[in-house]
């Protein structure tokens, strides 16, 4: 088979495959995610059908993918949402660092892969599912409720943290020295405040400049222009995702929501395309080994999760029954964690699996979480209340 016939035929069977999967996902009301990975485990190295022909575009696609998934959104936050945000649950987002991160770096040193990878698992446990979260909250009806900023506020303080995080891991991978790292690590902090500093100061005419009338030409100078700031900052060792991501908090007013709406088509299309090469590129045998890893830190993480919402609801005021929901919905992992792990695999080849393993199971859980935790934590408050009192009464 000619080599275009057989690329067209693959990536045609593969984007096919991708719609059936996500049509019965939304059949059923959860996410596609955990979908998508295992298509990618199907058709990927080990599986059922390898692709070959496809692999290199998919790849490039997948490249895509991220750099949409952070666009889209940065475009979702205004720098003034930012700024508010950092100041008013800052000691929450520091919470939910060491809550989170935590297990999943000491997972990575008690098994030996060393401190890097440590970095990588840290920030896999510790990074929430903006995505996942946000159909759930919908899908519950719970965009009113009191709890709900509390929720939204602890996703923009990991999405922000990212812009430092990820290059931070960035030159850490690349095995760059402790003064040629700083540097990086300085230019991107750096970059990440003068882009606030700008988007706060001038984003008006930075987004006036990018308006424009025709659909058309505002979906290409939005895309061209976050290509090439990706681009440029992936040379510059700063990740082609954060440079996507300050191109959207720097986008404001009817431009973001244009391009939002605009881009949301293919910004799902090529996160699709990503999630299906992360599987390709993970063997299924490798997931059975790691199972039982990523289960047990499935269920811590899940519990140090509730306990982050629960401590930041506490704070900002909320009732019980809020912290409880706020804590079951923080529990979800997903695109973050995937994008982190592909970033490392290439210097622990067991965190591809292990990570696919443990996206897999929150993935699945955290809507479970979220719908579920406030009523058994209420039936189990109230469990305890009867059997206190009942001791009471004995010994009285």
């Amino acid at each position: 088979m000619h080599d275009t016939t057989a690329l067209l035929v693959e990536l045609g069977a593969v984007l096919l495959a991708l719609g059936i999967l996500g049509r019965i996902a939304w059949r059923f009301g959860f996410s596609p995610i955990p979908l998508y990975l295992l298509a990618g485990l199907a058709f990927g190295h080990g599986g059922l059908l390898p692709l070959a022909a496809s692999e290199e575009f998919v790849a490039t696609g997948a490249e895509i993918g991220v750099i949409l998934l952070l666009l889209l959104l940065g475009l979702e936050y205004t720098a003034a949402d930012l700024v508010g945000t950092l100041k008013t649950q800052y000691v929450s987002g520091v919470v939910d660092f060491l809550l989170n991160a935590l297990p999943g770096a000491i997972a990575a040193l008690l098994l030996g892969w060393g401190p890097v990878a440590a970095v990588a698992l840290a920030g896999v446990t510790w990074i929430s599912s903006s995505g996942v979260i946000a159909k759930v909250l919908g899908d519950l009806g719970r965009l009113g409720n009191r709890e709900t900023p509390v929720i939204l506020g602890i996703l923009v303080l990991e999405d922000l943290s990212m812009a430092a995080y990820l290059p931070i891991l960035t030159t850490l991978l690349a095995g760059v020295g402790l003064a040629g790292g700083s540097i990086t690590v300085l230019v991107a902090l750096g970059t990440v405040s003068i882009v606030l500093f700008v988007a706060l100061r001038y984003g008006r005419w930075i987004s006036r400049a990018v308006s424009s009338d025709s659909p058309e030409m505002l979906l290409l100078v939005v895309l061209g222009m976050t290509l090439l700031v990706a681009g440029i900052a992936q040379e510059l060792q700063v990740s082609a995702a954060v440079g996507a991501f300050l191109v959207g908090i720097a986008l404001s007013g009817e431009v973001a929501h244009g391009a939002r709406n605009l881009l949301s088509p293919l910004r799902d299309l090529f996160a699709a395309v990503f999630f299906v090469f992360f599987g390709l590129s993970t063997d299924p045998a490798q997931i059975p080994p790691v199972l039982g890893i990523a289960l047990a830190l499935a269920v811590l993480t899940a519990l140090t999760k509730v306990g982050t919402g629960w401590y930041a609801a506490r704070r900002a005021g909320v009732g019980t029954a809020g912290r409880w929901r706020a804590g079951g919905t923080l529990v979800a992992r997903g695109e973050f964690s995937i994008v982190i792990a592909g970033l490392a695999v290439g210097v622990e080849p067991r965190l591809g699996p292990l990570a696919t393993a443990y996206v897999l199971i929150l993935v699945i859980l955290g809507p479970l979480a979220a719908r579920f935790t406030e009523p058994i934590a209420k039936k189990l408050t109230t469990r305890r209340s009867k059997s206190t009192s009942a001791s009471i009464s004995v010994g009285g």
